[in-house]
């Protein structure tokens, strides 16, 4: 199975830490960012196609010396145009079956990755209590999803949070991805429309560690990650 990490950030929100090192590579706990989100991936994951522009050369090089993955390389997003149009770089890159997508700069439990790489179509959620900073998934009573908002205003109570791990099926490209309000291409728009389309089950996360700016990067340091984490 292949899985695709998105790492082609500017990691804006960590500077001055990201001036010279990449947001994947910064360090929790001694190690990458990229190197836990890597070892966190389920057994079924023989292939790593990591999405790199700022900074990517250094991660280029860390790739070429991980011991985690059998294959791993990178692709370069040659403008950032928003994380559907990072995907859709790998596009020609990828084999034949469902495929994993992560968030590069956010740490997933590996037990969650491993329920997330058994489905054709699905999105990994995590409860929160304050939807209004989230993209909010709503579910039928199956489980999968109804709809996708994001940041909802006036929605109250917990709700699931899209953490941004989503299983594909190879055939998702074949959605003809438009520019949201922002000007970028998104990845939640091949969500939303295979919703429309069929079923993407909605897995709850046991556990998701994102790291979006200095006061969760030093957060990070504290949480013992070694057994969550261990994946292969």
């Amino acid at each position: 199975m292949d899985a695709v990490i998105m790492a082609a950030g500017l990691g804006t929100r960590l500077r001055p830490h990201t001036e010279k090192v990449p947001k994947p590579l910064l360090p929790v706990r001694g190690r990458p960012i990229l190197d836990w989100a890597l070892g966190a991936l389920p057994p079924a994951v023989d292939r790593v196609i990591v999405v790199v522009n700022y900074l990517g050369e250094q991660i280029e090089a860390y790739l070429r010396s991980q011991t985690h993955v059998a294959r791993a390389e990178a692709v370069w997003q040659k403008q950032p145009r928003g994380t559907g149009d990072a995907l859709r770089s790998c596009r020609e890159r990828l084999g034949g079956g469902p495929f994993l997508v992560c968030n590069g700069d956010d740490l997933y439990g590996a037990a969650d990755l491993a329920r997330m790489a058994g489905h054709r179509a699905a999105m990994l959620c995590a409860p929160v209590t304050e939807p209004e900073k989230f993209g909010i998934a709503t579910t039928h009573a199956d489980g999968s999803l109804d709809r996708l908002v994001e940041k909802p205003k006036g929605m109250t109570g917990e709700q699931l949070a899209n953490a941004g791990v989503y299983t594909f099926p190879p055939d998702v490209f074949d959605i003809e991805l438009t520019l949201s309000p922002r000007g970028e291409y998104e990845i939640t728009q091949y969500v939303s429309e295979l919703a429309a389309r069929g079923r993407v089950m909605v897995e709850r996360a046991g556990f998701w560690l994102p790291i979006g700016d200095v006061a969760a990067w030093d957060a990070a340091q504290k949480v013992e990650l070694a057994e969550v984490l261990k994946g292969r």
